[in-house]
């Protein structure tokens, strides 16, 4: 039996795929092929990266919200005894001011007069 042979010498039944650049189409492809594999694993190595900082960033900001919770209630709380203190007796206040003015006017007197 002979072997039938198409015009540039490969086998007939093969159709020529291997000498019509079919291979290098191929070959073409895988190497996209993986390239765009490649890509993908390094996306998604990033978005788990990510989520991680995402949950990291969250959590910090729950501390956060939890820390400032705290600081404006002792902050409240301090506002109110600010308010008790300022409807406290006036008369006092006055009392303690001017015994201070007379305090300080006899300390200056004292002073000058030792001049």
């Amino acid at each position: 039996l002979t072997a039938v042979f198409a015009g540039d010498g490969a086998a007939a039944g093969s159709y020529g795929y291997t000498n019509s650049g079919y291979s290098v189409y191929e070959e073409e492809n895988d190497r996209l092929t993986e390239s765009l594999r490649t890509k993908v694993s390094a996306i998604k190595s990033l978005s788990i990266e990510i989520g991680t900082e995402v949950k990291n960033q969250n959590k910090m900001l729950s501390e956060m919200e939890n820390d400032f919770d705290s600081a404006g209630g002792l902050l409240g709380a301090t506002m109110g005894r600010l308010r008790v203190l300022s409807r406290g007796s006036q008369t006092k206040l006055l009392c303690y001011m001017m015994l201070f003015s007379l305090f300080v006017f006899f300390v200056i007197y004292w002073i000058i007069k030792l001049r």
